[in-house]
């Protein structure tokens, strides 16, 4: 038995001796193949004077991203959010606790900074008063009371995977908030889980559209026979990409995707860098009165902010024709806003920052004593509870979110939206990629960071002395200057003499 055991371990021992020859031998080669590959070509410089070694160059830099995420990276160092962000995002969307121990990592000293202004004698839980509706389009056939002050943004099925638009869908209604469609159409999934919903309407008019690509008011009236369809959105100008339509790569463009944007299958789908029948703010205003017109539902439209002067030019022909022909609401979007694709140099240098553009607009608004006829909708990395607190004091009626939204699915800022290889599922159609998205289980998710994200903002809004958050002003922020100090924002960003009343 034992001489048995030891041939064994004999024939073993020479089996593991020719494996490892035979890696080692399979190593040489490929190090010799690589090596001929990388001193023959002339396309990378790095490659040719450095065969083979040159290559881990590429590896570390690609393996930089993901250990800059997980190991180097403080709480609040990374963009375009930071872990701190993300993780209460995740905590709230799973119902968790989501309050912290010792002290903020947050600094309140760096320019920019906003503080909120407690009340001495903050308003009593008992004595806060639940979200209420907001009316949209008074003038319209179909009024919208829209039920929560925070809600999904544009995120077209293409961009987004079906499994994705599902749970959208199902945790929006579940929490009362509406949903956007994005520029790529009404699908199936938006409609799956009976929610309210905004259809967007991009510069190529995806789902309205007529085989020339104009827009159909027979689709237009098919889409608008949904009830659940509440809003139309007239797609200007999107933050991340000012000047630039969307894009979508071909190997996301499916048969399904196709057929509901009214495009070929396999092929590139880049929208219009603008309207082409919209030449002026007259345009504009036409364009959103005949969507209204015909659907009968409120209209309004999407713009990032650079130049404002032709907001005036727009309310002073409001007036001109009507205040029953303005839009119903406007949404501004951040020129830090996110999206599935886009040049860089449109991404990093093109657009005002919410910051800056929610205060302008609302003034302009305000200063034509429109606050009380347009709704305006502030959209753009705003996805904790100082964010979107922030933007109601400062002039928003609603706030949207798409990336916080997306963190609720499961995202973890991989950064390969545009790929088709989204590890979460989130922006993928790869089937065996997807299927680590559940719907039924994302949905609970969804909703709960809406319902928590309202709770949180109350509890912010309670703290400044107030019942509710659409009471709060300017006068409960401050922002912290260059010398360290803070000072009001209605200060800074002076309110016009026209009141705004009570929303």
């Amino acid at each position: 038995m034992g001489l048995l055991t030891h041939d064994i371990v004999m024939i073993s021992l020479q089996a593991l001796s020719i494996l490892f020859v035979f890696a080692v031998g399979l190593s040489v080669l490929a190090i010799i193949i690589l090596f001929i590959l990388d001193i023959s070509q002339t396309k990378d410089a790095v490659r040719k004077n450095y065969p083979v070694l040159g290559r881990f160059r590429y590896i570390f830099s690609t393996l930089g991203e993901f250990f800059r995420q997980y190991f180097f990276a403080m709480d609040r160092e990374e963009m375009p959010f930071n872990r701190a962000e993300r993780d209460w995002v995740g905590r709230a969307s799973k119902d968790k606790n989501n309050t912290v121990a010792f002290g903020s990592t947050k600094s309140l000293n760096p320019p920019g900074t906003v503080i909120f202004v407690n009340c001495p004698f903050p308003t009593l839980d008992e004595d806060a008063v639940d979200m209420q509706p907001l009316e949209i389009g008074p003038h319209c056939k179909y009024p919208y009371k829209a039920p929560s002050f925070f809600n999904i943004s544009g995120m077209s099925f293409g961009a987004l995977s079906a499994p994705a638009v599902q749970a959208l869908s199902h945790g929006a209604r579940m929490a009362g908030c509406w949903m956007n469609t994005g520029e790529g159409g009404l699908s199936p999934h938006h409609l799956e889980g009976g929610c309210d919903i905004v259809m967007q309407i991009g510069t190529a008019k995806y789902g309205v559209r007529d085989e020339a690509g104009n827009l159909c008011d027979k689709k237009l009236k098919e889409i608008a026979t949904h009830k659940q369809v509440r809003m139309f959105e007239l797609k200007m100008s999107q933050g991340a990409k000012p000047g630039k339509g969307g894009i979508l790569p071909a190997i996301k463009v499916t048969s399904e995707i196709s057929e509901i944007r009214g495009i070929l299958e396999n092929k590139d789908s880049i929208s219009p860098n603008r309207h082409p029948e919209i030449n002026n703010a007259v345009d504009m205003l036409s364009m959103i009165n005949h969507i209204r017109d015909v659907t009968g539902k409120p209209t309004g439209f999407k713009a990032v902010i650079g130049s404002f002067e032709w907001l005036e030019l727009l309310c002073e022909e409001i007036h001109k024709q009507g205040i029953e022909s303005a839009p119903d609401f406007i949404t501004i979007d951040s020129g830090d806003g996110g999206t599935g694709a886009a040049p860089m140099a449109l991404i990093d240098n093109v657009g005002l920052t919410i910051k800056e553009s929610l205060p302008l607009v609302s003034n302009i608004i305000q200063k034509h004593g429109l606050q009380n006829r347009i709704r305006i909708i502030s959209s753009g990395k705003l996805i904790t509870p100082s964010d979107v607190a922030w933007a109601i004091a400062t002039g928003a009626d609603f706030v949207v979110s798409a990336r916080g939204f997306m963190f609720s699915l499961g995202c973890i800022q991989a950064m390969k939206c545009n790929k088709n290889t989204c590890p979460t599922g989130v922006t993928t159609h790869n089937k065996r990629l997807q299927k680590g998205l559940n719907p039924e289980d994302k949905a609970v998710r969804v909703a709960s960071y809406c319902k928590n994200m309202i709770h949180e903002v109350q509890t912010i809004s309670h703290s400044c002395g107030v019942k509710r958050p659409r009471l709060m002003n300017r006068q409960h922020i401050r922002i912290v200057q260059g010398n360290g100090r803070s000072l009001p924002m209605d200060e800074i960003f002076p309110v016009p003499n026209n009141p705004q009343g009570t929303r």
